[in-house]
């Protein structure tokens, strides 16, 4: 487990409500400065909402998000970028006529100061996700694990402080899932990338959480260690039920 001590990220009492449908329910939680924090949870459980309020495309009807010290609940999805969260998305949608270096090239001109510096940077970052060899192939011919990490390195492109990763391996073999843990624990050791991810995949998330957050209903019921959150009876009932062989 890594050894983190600075909060990252702090979500405070963060509520979100779409009329009379409360998705999110005073939730609250921190991340440490490079560590991997999951959360948890079966669909329509408020996790996506969730994210979508800490990258900006909800502002919080209650509460707060706290990123690298400053407020930023509410403000545009491309300022919370800018200030260093990334993400992927559930749906995969790459820019389909584009080669991959391209998709990738759009985040990384957010830092890089020219074409030259953007491209050598998407091409160590395409290399790290097994891409490179693919580099130019359009983005609509790959198959479902090659869109996946094109995905993830679009959002690591633009050199976040925080990953925000939703789902990213549902739907991948066991062999494929593995590859990409690899990934992640390296962004995550060798980088110093803070990663919260939400994740159906238990084998994924046992692998790499620090701590899970388990929400149900929109609210928090559990949260703690990986070995601690998967014996709680609430989550075994709410949630994991024949999924506990992890």
């Amino acid at each position: 487990m890594n050894q983190a001590t600075d909060t990252l990220l702090s979500v405070r009492n963060v509520t979100k409500r779409f009329r009379g449908l409360v998705a999110v329910d005073k939730v609250s939680f921190d991340v440490p400065q490079g560590s991997i924090y999951a959360v948890i949870g079966p669909n329509g459980a408020g996790k996506t909402t969730l994210f979508n309020v800490i990258a900006g495309e909800f502002a919080p009807d209650g509460g707060e998000v706290v990123f690298d010290g400053r407020n930023v609940s509410g403000l545009a999805p491309n300022i919370i970028c800018e200030r260093g969260v990334g993400r992927t998305f559930q749906i995969v949608k790459p820019f389909p006529a584009l080669s991959v270096q391209d998709n990738v090239m759009i985040g990384a001109l957010l830092r890089k100061r020219t074409p030259a510096q953007a491209r050598e940077w998407v091409d160590m970052v395409l290399d790290r996700l097994d891409l490179y060899d693919k580099r130019l192939q359009r983005a609509s011919s790959l198959t479902l694990p090659d869109r996946k990490r094109l995905e993830v390195a679009r959002a690591i492109a633009t050199e976040p402080k925080l990953l925000l990763l939703d789902e990213v391996m549902a739907g991948l073999r066991p062999t494929e899932t593995d590859r990409m843990v690899g990934v992640f624990r390296k962004l995550c050791k060798d980088h110093g990338v803070t990663i919260l991810l939400i994740e159906h995949v238990m084998r994924a998330v046992m692998a790499l959480a620090d701590r899970i957050l388990v929400l149900h209903h929109g609210a928090a019921i559990a949260e703690g260690t990986p070995e601690t959150v998967v014996r709680e009876p609430a989550v075994i009932e709410s949630y994991l039920g024949a999924e506990t062989e992890v």
